[in-house]
C-alpha cells in the first residue's frame, strides 16, 4: 500500500481524483468505491479498540499518514475517508479534508472551532444569508463581535482586521454572492498574519472552486463549500466540504463534526465522490456559456448593469480577477432599471432557465436575490451591498448557450 500511495502523489489532480483513496482490494475488487451503510465497526481486539479511541480522542497521534480505525459512522465511515482522500488533489494547496451534511454545516463547524467567547470575525459582505444570519443571530447572540467590511475594499478590510480585538476569524466570500465583487485573499492573509493573535484565514470558494480560484495558494488557511453546488452539480444532494494546507486544521474540525454529527451520509458520500472526476469538465463548459450570454446582454437598453468579471470597469477589481481566478465562472446578474417589477416579469418569463435558488447544477437557475437568498440581510445591508430590487443572479448551466440567449432575449423583450 504505500507504493501505492507515492504513486498517487506523483500524478496530476484530474488522475488522482480517480484513483487516490480507494483500494479495489477492499471491497471485493469492485472498479469503484462501494456504499457502506453499517453503524458501527467490529475491532480486531480489545486493544485496537482502546487505541481508535485514543487517538480519535486526540490523545495519541495517529500514525503519518493512517487514520484511526473506524469506530461509529458519526466520527467517520469508509465512504467519508475515500471522499476525504479524492477530493483533496482537487483543491491545489490542500492536504485533508472533512465532509459535511451541508454547507452550512461546514461553514458552523468551522466557525465553533476557531471562534471563542468575546473574539472578533472580521468578514467581507454581502454573504450568503444563511451565513449573515449565522454571524448576527448565532454568534453574536454567545459574545462574539462580527465586524463586516464591503467586499472588494482592501484598505478596509486592512484597517477592520489590525484593530480587531481578541481576532480570532477572517472569512471571506469572494465573489460576493450576488454581486461578484472580488477580495484580494493574498492581501486579506497578509493582515491577518501581521495580527498578533494570527487569526485564521477562511474562504467560501463555492462559485469559482475548486476549479478556477485557489485561495490556499494565495495565504488562505481554510477552503470551505456548499458541494451542493458545483461539486456535486446535478441539484439532487445537499453536502458541505472543508479542505485546509495543515492537516491539523481539519483535524481540529472533525473532532467538532463528532460532537454535531453533521457528517456527510454513506450513501451521499458515494454519489459525490461519483462526481469529482467531471467538475472541470462541467465547470468549463458553465463558465463559457456564461461568458457567452453575459457578454451578448451587455448593452442591453433595459438593463442598468451586466456584472461579470470579463465586464468589471473598476481597476482594482480586474487585478484581483487577473490576479487570483483563472476562468470567470458561471455566474452573473443582471440590474433591471425598471426595479422589482421589470425583474420579476422577466423570470416569469423565461421558461428554458428555471426560477430557483440554489446555483451550480447543470441546469440554468435564475434567482432574485433581495427577497430570496438574501431576504434576511437588513435595508442598510442590502445598500450598502449593492443587492437591489432590480438585481437577478443567475447561474448558467450546460445548456446550448444559443437556446439560453435567445431565452433571455424574449424573456427582456416581455419586460419591454
Amino acid at each position: 500500500m504505500p507504493e501505492q500511495e507515492d504513486a498517487h502523489t506523483e500524478v496530476r489532480p484530474r488522475t488522482a481524483v480517480l484513483t487516490r483513496g480507494f483500494d479495489p482490494s477492499l471491497s471485493v475488487g469492485s472498479a469503484r468505491p462501494a456504499v457502506f451503510r453499517s453503524s458501527t465497526y467490529v475491532f480486531d481486539s480489545p486493544e485496537a479498540a482502546e487505541r481508535a479511541f485514543a487517538m480519535t480522542a486526540g490523545k495519541i497521534a495517529p500514525p503519518d499518514g493512517k487514520r484511526p480505525d473506524l469506530i461509529y459512522s458519526r466520527i467517520s465511515h469508509p465512504n467519508a475517508e475515500i471522499l476525504e482522500d479524492q477530493i483533496v488533489p482537487l483543491e491545489a494547496g490542500a492536504s485533508a479534508a472533512a465532509v459535511f451534511n451541508s454547507g452550512m454545516a461546514a461553514i458552523m463547524t468551522a466557525f465553533f472551532t476557531y471562534g471563542r467567547h468575546q473574539g472578533t470575525i472580521v468578514y467581507t459582505t454581502p454573504l450568503y444569508g444563511g451565513t449573515t444570519s449565522l454571524i448576527h443571530q448565532f454568534l453574536e447572540p454567545f459574545g462574539m463581535k462580527g465586524v463586516a467590511v464591503a467586499s472588494g475594499d482592501g484598505a478596509g478590510l486592512d484597517e477592520a482586521i489590525r484593530h480587531a480585538k481578541n481576532c480570532c476569524m477572517v472569512y471571506l466570500e469572494t465573489p460576493a454572492n450576488p454581486t461578484l465583487t472580488m477580495t484580494d485573499i493574498e492581501r486579506a492573509a497578509q493582515a491577518a498574519a501581521r495580527h498578533p493573535d494570527r487569526p485564521i484565514v477562511m474562504v467560501d470558494n463555492t462559485f469559482l472552486g475548486p476549479t478556477f480560484q485557489h485561495p490556499l495558494l494565495l495565504g488562505a488557511d481554510l477552503v470551505l463549500y456548499s458541494a451542493t453546488k458545483y461539486l456535486s452539480g446535478f441539484s439532487d444532494m445537499v453536502a458541505g466540504v472543508a479542505l485546509a494546507r495543515d492537516p491539523e486544521v481539519i483535524q481540529m474540525i472533525r473532532s467538532r463534526r463528532v460532537m454535531f454529527g453533521n457528517i456527510l451520509q454513506p450513501d451521499e458520500c458515494w454519489m459525490l465522490d461519483s462526481r469529482l472526476p467531471t467538475v472541470a469538465l462541467r465547470m468549463n463548459r458553465q463558465s463559457k456559456n456564461a461568458q457567452r450570454l453575459a457578454e451578448a446582454l451587455h448593452g442591453d437598453t433595459r438593463l442598468i448593469r451586466v456584472i461579470y468579471p470579463t465586464l468589471f470597469q473598476d481597476a482594482d477589481q480586474i487585478r484581483i480577477f487577473r490576479k487570483q481566478c483563472a476562468y470567470p465562472g458561471a455566474i452573473f446578474s443582471i440590474e433591471f432599471k425598471g426595479g422589482k417589477t421589470a425583474a420579476f416579469e422577466f423570470l416569469r418569463r423565461v421558461r428554458i432557465a428555471r426560477n430557483a435558488v440554489s446555483l451550480g447544477g447543470v441546469e440554468t437557475l435564475t434567482c432574485h436575490p433581495k427577497t430570496t437568498t438574501h431576504s434576511g440581510m437588513t435595508a442598510q445591508e442590502l445598500a450598502d451591498s449593492g443587492v437591489t430590487d432590480g438585481l437577478v443572479r443567475i447561474s448558467v448551466g450546460i445548456e446550448d448557450w444559443r437556446d439560453l440567449l435567445a431565452d433571455f432575449e424574449q424573456a427582456l423583450a416581455a419586460v419591454g
